[in-house]
């Protein structure tokens, strides 16, 4: 990146927090929101899941409820500035198309970020764009993100996603390829639901004190994917991390903590366990390591703005193990990004 954007502003709901401060804090002190959810296929059987706590008439479809929620976290988001919506652009990830999301029988994907916005009252610039490619691809658009601040007009970026895998055609998907935490499977994802976005400016803001500053993101598309029969080898989140680094203008020897999208999976602790080794060189007695989904499973195509929304929080208010923290995000469909986050001290 030519220049780093700053963290500057966050929202977001979830099962352990209905805004990002909560939300944070939860992660923080390491809570549970996971419950048990009895399915109807197969009838009376018992999956754990992290599900929001609402009033059931929210719910009435599952389009309106990801409407509902990503349109609760934008609100968020851009009240945490003084900013004009006009003046913002939406960068938003919604759920993978190739899933057949419940949420599309009601509102098609070209239709979806209209449906958004409509739900939050504002108008934001029209260079707002909703973009399909999951939790990754959110990350993978800061690039895009910095791009669209250097064009007159766009003032601040709201990037984040939304996302529901507690449903019944996710479930069923999910069950069928044996990927579910259950008694039968102790390494398998808890499905989560969430939306979360970070507002991103391209100077700090606020009195003097800490900023935290993405320097560096990298990309890359894994061949091997969960959705293969094959285990990754870790190529692609190995070359998005050195991509990272390498465009932030520091070392992977400055890197004091991660905080990854990991949902405790056999596969991405495969993933992990081959692509680590041969990215963090430098002597270290322990990689301080963040995983959100521990507290609120897997939020799919939420899960990179978590990331980001957890590094920079830990680096502003200084509970972080460093300054410097790599934030590693997969999705389903194979894309890995990386983004290097700093906390930097302004005068």
């Amino acid at each position: 990146m030519k220049r780093p954007l700053y963290v500057s502003g966050a929202g977001a709901v979830t099962a352990a927090g209905l805004n990002a401060r909560q939300t944070v804090a939860a992660i923080r002190a390491s809570m549970s929101a996971f419950e048990e959810k009895i399915l109807s296929e197969p009838f009376g059987a018992v999956q754990i899941v992290a599900r929001i706590p609402t009033h059931y008439q929210l719910r009435q479809t599952d389009g309106q409820w990801l409407v509902n929620m990503a349109a609760r976290a934008i609100r968020e988001a851009l009240q945490s500035g003084t900013r004009a919506a006009e003046a913002t652009a939406i960068l938003l990830t919604p759920p993978e198309g190739f899933r057949g999301h419940p949420a599309y029988d009601d509102i098609a994907p070209r239709s979806f970020l209209a449906a958004v916005t409509l739900a939050t009252g504002e108008k934001f610039h029209p260079a707002s764009r909703a973009l399909d490619g999951g939790a990754a691809a959110s990350v993978g658009l800061l690039e895009r993100a910095a791009e669209l601040m250097e064009q007159n007009g766009v003032q601040q970026v709201l990037l984040g996603g939304v996302d529901s895998l507690v449903n019944e055609a996710d479930l069923a998907r999910l069950g069928q390829a044996i990927r579910l935490k259950g008694a039968d499977n102790a390494q398998g994802m808890v499905p989560g639901e969430a939306a979360a976005f970070v507002r991103l400016t391209r100077e700090p803001e606020g009195p003097v004190g800490f900023n935290a500053a993405i320097h560096g993101v990298g990309l890359a598309q894994e061949k091997d994917s969960v959705l293969s029969d094959r285990y990754s080898q870790g190529r692609a989140l190995l070359s998005a991390l050195r991509d990272a680094v390498n465009g932030s203008g520091l070392s992977e020897g400055d890197i004091n903590f991660v905080v990854s999208n990991s949902n405790g999976e056999r596969y991405s602790g495969w993933e992990q366990l081959i692509a680590r080794p041969r990215f963090y060189r430098t002597r270290r007695e322990v990689l301080p390591t963040a995983y959100p989904a521990m507290t609120i499973g897997d939020v799919g195509a939420a899960g990179g703005a978590i990331t980001l929304i957890l590094a920079a929080d830990s680096l502003l208010k200084d509970y972080a193990p460093g300054p410097t923290a790599v934030c590693e995000v997969a999705s389903e469909t194979g894309l890995r990004a990386a983004a290097v986050m700093t906390r930097l001290i302004r005068r």
